[in-house]
């Protein structure tokens, strides 16, 4: 994944497009995908071994429903983890909100020893 993104941003591209491509590539090739050094495509052994009808990259064509997909799920997926910081953020406001009325319900035995001096009481 980590890789894809950085080809997307060498090729100032949008990452679902470079992951189409990386998908369009093993379904093309069933999986059997070998990566190869740019510098070795032009005079290795890679070019040798391909027909000279197929070219490099090779062109899929994935119907506009797959695409489309991936695109909604690619914003479904970002749109959730927004939700999901938003809702860290609120457990996080709630909890430091609890820890505080905490603190304030918390009775220090001084202050009622200190109450106590002040109203004597008399029996009887």
């Amino acid at each position: 994944f980590e890789t894809l993104r950085e080809i997307a941003e060498e090729r100032d591209i949008s990452l679902s497009a470079v992951f189409r491509d990386y998908v369009d590539t093993l379904v093309a090739h069933d999986g059997q995908v070998q990566v190869v050094p740019e510098h070795e495509l032009t005079g290795g052994s890679a070019t040798e071994t391909a027909s000279p009808s197929e070219s490099f990259p090779p062109n899929v064509e994935v119907p506009k429903s797959f695409v489309r997909e991936h695109e909604r799920l690619e914003l479904e997926a970002e749109h959730l983890r927004e939700q999901l910081e938003e809702y860290k953020q609120y457990v996080t406001k709630l909890s430091q909100e609890l820890e505080e009325q905490e603190a304030e319900d918390v009775i220090q035995l001084e202050e009622l020893d200190d109450e106590a001096e002040e109203e004597p009481f008399r029996l009887g």
